[in-house]
Order: C-alpha cells, then structure tokens, then sequence
C-alpha cells in the first residue's frame, strides 16, 4: 500500500536495511515468527493502548465471541486453504483485542494474538453490532493468515525502527543519543515488518466472508453486518473506484453483507443472542474512551506511538490511501534517515 516512491528512497539509503527486511518477510512467514513479531509491535504501541477495566473487559467480551465463534468453525474445517496450512492453536489462545488512543480512522490486527480498533473508529460505531463487525473481519484476517501471506509477499519498511531511533538518539542527546537511537530501535523493529504489509482486495473480501461467519456463529444479527460500512459509505469515504483500490469498495460491501443475510431468510436469527451491552451501555463505553483518550500522557514516546498507528495500513475500512497515511509514511522515513544520518556522523569508539 506504501508508494512506488518511498521504496525507491528507502532502497537509496540503506542497502543493508533492505537485506534486513527480505531476511525478516522470510522469517516472518512462519507462524511462531509472527507471533513473536506482533508481540514486540505490542510493545511498541503499549503508550497508546487505553488501560481502563471497563472498556478492556468490554472489548474481550466482544471477542471472546468471535474468538469462541472461530475455535467452533475450525473444528468444522471451515475457512480458506490458508487456515489450512499448519496447526491452528495458537488463534484461539490469549487473544487480545485493543482499543487505542487515535484521532485515525482504523482498525488493525499484526496477525498474531492482536487486534486493534482506534477510538476515532469506535467513536464512529453507532452500536455494538458495528463494532463486532469490524473486529470479526480484523479476526478474519488472523484466521485467513493474511499477515503471513502479506509478509511473504511485499518487502517490510523499516521506517518505523528507524523512526524510533531518531527520536532516541534526540533524548539521549550528543552524549548518549547513539545508545539511545540503538535501544529505542530494537524495541520497536517488528513495527517495520507490518508498516508496509497491506491487504490485497482479495485478501479483504475474505476477511469480509470469514469475519462474517463469526459474526452469525457468535450471535449477532447477520442483517447488520455491513451496517459500519454503510456509516462509512453515508461519511463520503467511498472515493475511489474499486479498479484502483487495494479494497473493495464500501458500497460493494455492503451490498454483499446483505445478500448473504437474506439468503440465510428465516435463518438468520439461528444463532442470535442478546448484545453484550446495551444501547445506554454501549453510549457509556464510548464516554469513557473519549475521558481516557483526553487523560493519557501527551508525552514523546506516545506521539511517535501515535505517528505510527496513522502511518499503517488501513485495514478494513478505507477503500484508498489515505494522504495522512502517506505523509506519516514519509515523516517517519525522513525521521529514519536523519537518525542514520547522525549515527554516522558519531566518532567511533576508541580504547
């Protein structure tokens, strides 16, 4: 999804960076490399995540469902050839499901144990049966290994490492900024392998259909499925032809979430349940995210974080590039190259 261009500049500048990042997509195709990647990308988003017990029970409550939803329709041997290729425990065990303080619009999974909603998303959810939607397409992405497929198959920017490295190297200062830039990059190289990774249409359109199925299984009205794509068709989102968009559009979307929902007719409440929360509770959780979002420290560390979260891809819900995704792209890679800039220009260690 990231331009043509910002390869070009990022292969002009660090060869070796580039040889980091093939051996990394290579590494990462594996399921355990995943894994531990989306963990250490954690780790880095950390600052932003939002630590409130009402709002993180909720959230796994939610997908606690799909996650049940998911284990059922693996025992079923559903889903594409790629849920297929290898053992499928690790899905299904200490998932985890984030609501994190940004102003983007998106949502978001590292394709191992977690997934993300931004609070500008859940703010723009008008219900529950929204919100699950999105997060059982992000969960669709898991189950589908999309990210391993994405990995494989793009070269991993690792703009984001060395972003993380410029903004050590300015704490640490002429004295230590060198040690810092080297720590502060370590911490957040996993981030470089999902920065650049996107989802193909195709890719999408699976996660529609899996996600779906989950969402049914897991006991929300299949009818209100494509009910988050519409808010998002009715906001003037839907700008690019599908022809050149890395995504369906909006409105094909939600045109095919409602002709599954009537080919189900009758069937369509089989499974329902009654929505975790209700309307006045759901309000509620979203009254709390917008006081924690205001509380949380506006230090640095967490508006790199944030920098971060608005450069990724935007999975899910846009059908095109955003232009602030492409400017963070850029920022970050500028940041990147003044980091090594001025690790070079640091007289060498002598004895």
């Amino acid at each position: 999804m990231c331009s043509q261009n910002i390869l070009r500049k990022l292969a002009a500048f660090s060869i070796s960076t580039m040889v980091v990042a093939l051996i990394g997509c290579k590494a990462s195709s594996q399921d355990s490399s995943v894994v531990s990647s989306a963990n250490q990308f954690n780790s880095a988003l950390t600052p932003a995540e939002m630590q409130n017990p009402e709002i993180n029970a909720y959230f796994q409550a939610i997908g606690a469902r799909i996650v049940e939803a998911a284990k059922e329709s693996d025992r079923q041997n559903f889903g594409p050839k790629t849920h297929k290729e290898g053992k499928n425990d690790w899905m299904f065990e200490g998932v985890q499901f984030h609501l994190v303080n940004s102003k983007t619009l998106n949502a978001f999974t590292t394709g191992g144990n977690h997934v993300y909603v931004y609070n500008e998303l859940f703010q723009l959810c008008q219900n529950e049966d929204q919100l699950a939607a999105v997060m059982s397409h992000e969960f669709g992405h898991i189950y589908s290994r999309h990210v391993q497929k994405g990995q494989g198959r793009q070269m991993a920017l690792m703009a984001a490492a060395l972003a993380a490295g410029g903004a050590g190297y300015l704490a640490g200062g002429q004295q230590n900024g060198a040690q810092y830039a080297t720590a502060a990059a370590g911490g957040t190289a996993a981030a470089g392998g999902f920065l650049n990774m996107g989802f193909t249409r195709d890719d999408e359109a699976q996660a529609d259909d899996v996600g779906y199925h989950f969402y049914y299984l897991a006991g929300w009205d299949p009818r209100h499925f494509g009910d988050f794509f519409q808010v998002m068709v009715d906001k003037g989102y839907d700008k690019t032809p599908e022809m050149l968009s890395d995504h369906p559009t909006l409105k094909s979307r939600v045109e095919k979430a409602k002709q599954k929902a009537d080919k189900l007719g009758d069937r369509a409440t089989r499974f329902l349940k009654p929505n975790i929360a209700t309307p006045e509770q759901f309000a509620h959780y979203k009254q709390i995210a917008q006081q924690v979002g205001g509380t949380m420290p506006n230090d640095q560390q967490v508006l790199n974080t944030k920098q971060l979260l608005q450069a990724l891809p935007r999975s899910c819900v846009m059908p095109y590039e955003p232009k602030d995704q492409q400017d963070a792209q850029n920022d970050l890679l500028a940041k990147g190259q003044q980091a090594q800039q001025a690790k070079q220009q640091q007289p060498a260690n002598t004895k």
